[in-house]
């Protein structure tokens, strides 16, 4: 058993299938990077209690939002694997509010914008978390500031996200390839073991959060509405959590626009994007509900949208509702 979990480890996948590609020079060790970063912070997780991390810093992020310290130990954390990585340009972070330009030679030739820690708000009761990231070309002629940043996400090369629950999960998506591996807590590594992902035909869960339900438009409240008279409701409150339950067993999540939060509460660059991305190479869909997420060009590095991503029909069908 050993053995086969060997011949697949994270390194050697990445090795294996983006290696020798000269369009994706560099960017095995970007995700290995991602990797190292979330073997650290999953082991800050698991200890968070007895590390004394668990808590809030007193402080407040660029969006307004209470600082959890789990949140700011996993943001040092995978600034200084992706920094060290070598490959690695900008790298930008929804709990810090100007860029972190980590070189400036031609090597230097991903950006990187990320969630170091989602689902916050969950930490401290021990419900599934995860950490998000959305990979970017560096235009090299460019020169490397925060401008850089704004790309849309239909210029993303790859995608990678991870759960910290039962198991320590993390997916990784480059074009038309969505590989999940899971960590081995005997050697600290990640094996291949969700070959080829692809959304599942059948559509059997939604998840929204159905306290929001009478803030909604009357567009919306009806299709949310028909999602509940069909499918069953799963809902964890953690973005991640939700959409890596829905990308293996099939499913839409929704966090739409409503009269509280017209522009929606999710990140475009850090959340949006990268799990757009992700849903799309197994065959899914994302939307802001109008609009296709990936063709969004934003405006701010650290911008609102709403979000519906999952299963391509199911969300065709919402959104043409919310459009009617």
């Amino acid at each position: 058993m050993r053995e086969n979990y060997d011949r697949n480890s994270i390194s050697e996948f990445l090795n294996a299938s983006l290696g020798k590609s000269s369009r994706y020079s560099g960017l095995a060790h970007v995700i290995q990077s991602i990797a190292q970063g979330a073997v650290r912070v999953n082991e800050q997780v698991q200890q968070a209690a007895l590390a004394d991390v668990l808590g809030t810093t007193g402080d407040t992020n660029v969006q307004g939002e209470i600082v959890q310290r789990l949140d700011a130990a996993s943001s040092d954390i995978f600034v200084d694997e992706l920094s060290n990585s070598g490959k690695v340009a900008v790298i930008g972070c929804e709990e810090i509010e100007d860029p972190v330009v980590a070189g400036r030679s031609d090597d230097h030739a991903y950006i990187v914008l990320m969630d170091p820690l989602d689902g916050s708000s969950n930490i401290d009761v021990a419900v599934s978390i995860g950490s998000i990231f959305g990979i970017w070309k560096r235009d090299l002629d460019e020169e490397v500031s925060a401008d850089s940043l704004l790309k849309p996400g239909n210029e993303q090369v790859a995608a990678v996200y991870v759960v910290y629950g039962s198991s320590t999960v993390m997916v990784a998506a480059t074009e038309n390839s969505v590989q999940g591996f899971t960590l081995d807590p005997a050697t600290g590594q990640f094996f291949l073991t969700n070959r080829d992902i692809v959304i599942p035909e059948e559509c059997p869960y939604y998840s929204t959060n159905e306290g929001n339900f009478e803030e909604l438009d009357v567009n919306t409240r009806q299709a949310v509405s028909d999602l509940r008279n069909g499918y069953s409701l799963r809902y964890v409150g953690s973005l991640v959590a939700d959409f890596h339950r829905n990308l293996l067993k099939g499913g839409i999540f929704l966090y739409p626009a409503d009269t509280k939060r017209p522009e929606g509460r999710l990140r475009l660059m850090y959340e949006a994007n990268p799990l757009g991305f992700v849903a799309e190479q197994a065959g899914g869909a994302a939307s802001t509900g109008y609009v296709r997420i990936m063709d969004v060009m934003p405006e701010q590095l650290h911008q609102r949208t709403p979000l519906i991503l999952g299963n391509k029909d199911v969300v065709n069908k919402v959104v043409q509702t919310i459009g009617s």
